[in-house]
């Protein structure tokens, strides 16, 4: 796909998210609200996006309050829908649960909408980090520079319904992302770097050429039955527990939105937790398995290697 139909492509996915996300708002407008609690937690200031985070304070809200506070929420996709002061970098999370009573035929149209919705995502993910060609330190100037202020983490999470669980109980997660490489998949993306003739601050292009080329020698050296692995550090997040008393099943969720519960009757309401204010000094592992020994090849791309040159 050449940049001029990437564009085109991007515009009419988020034309799309935006008609349907407010079709759900209609829908989810009309039924019986049965029980919502969410919690708001303190934005990320603009330059504030790196920051270690140590403590996040909660504040719940309940009933109606919530409801609509979720619905403004799912529709939220651009910087103009929240302060100038705020990151457009960052994500702005609500994490919580709403249930809605809804008949057969109801659950069935607001499943067949979710889906939807999530499909769109899903292709405007594609169209921004694949079919556009962008690599991903220009991927923020490509999207801003068609797309001013749309806050592409917002855009992109998946809505999460789910049918009447018992309980659903929240937390927090603080993890890395692993994932394993080849040789030719860095190497690859490195190629491109090059070619696309970028630099980026403080170097100039020939400066930053220089340096992607270095790390191409860099995984170059390495032995040839050496191991790579991406392992990113991904900042503290909500959680949900789902709990399934009939098939005796937690499922974990992460739950930067409410999560949408969808109830025949008000006897199905399911129990809805807490979330807890979180203090990185009062996180406590239930088992925290020895970490393979790593090595760092190249830091910027969080790129590690059970090997050195």
């Amino acid at each position: 796909m050449d940049r001029y139909d990437a564009v085109a492509a991007l515009n009419h996915c988020v034309t799309r998210l935006e008609n349907e996300l407010e079709t759900l708002q209609m829908q989810l407008s009309s039924l019986p609200l049965l029980a919502a609690r969410v919690f708001s937690l303190p934005p990320i200031v603009k330059g504030k996006e790196h920051d270690a985070i140590e403590r996040i304070a909660v504040t719940q809200h309940l009933a109606e309050e919530a409801r609509q506070m979720g619905l403004q929420h799912y529709c939220r996709l651009f910087m103009q829908h929240q302060s100038e002061n705020l990151s457009t970098k960052a994500a702005v999370r609500l994490p919580g649960a709403l249930c809605f009573e809804a008949s057969p035929q109801e659950a069935a149209q607001l499943s067949q909408q979710v889906t939807t919705i999530n499909q769109i995502k899903a292709r405007l993910e594609q169209v921004i980090t694949v079919e556009s060609g962008v690599e991903s330190e220009a991927r923020f100037e490509f999207v801003h520079s068609h797309l001013r202020g749309l806050i592409t983490l917002n855009a992109y999470r998946a809505l999460t319904l789910l049918a009447a669980p018992d309980s659903v109980r929240f937390g927090w997660a603080n993890k890395n992302i692993v994932k394993n490489v080849t040789r030719n998949d860095i190497l690859e993306k490195l190629e491109r770097s090059i070619k696309a003739g970028r630099a980026i601050a403080p170097w100039t292009r020939e400066q930053w050429a220089e340096k992607v080329y270095m790390e191409i020698e860099a995984i170059k050296s390495l032995p040839a039955n050496a191991r790579l692995k991406i392992k990113r550090p991904v900042k503290v997040q909500p959680i949900a527990r789902i709990w399934d008393k009939q098939q005796q099943k937690q499922t974990q969720f992460a739950c930067p939105s409410p999560l949408l519960v969808l109830c025949p009757d008000r006897v199905s309401v399911p129990i809805l937790g807490e979330l807890l204010n979180y203090d990185v000094n009062n996180v406590k592992h239930r088992h925290k398995p020895q970490a393979e020994k790593l090595f760092a090849i190249i830091p910027r791309l969080h790129l590690f290697s059970d090997r050195l040159f």
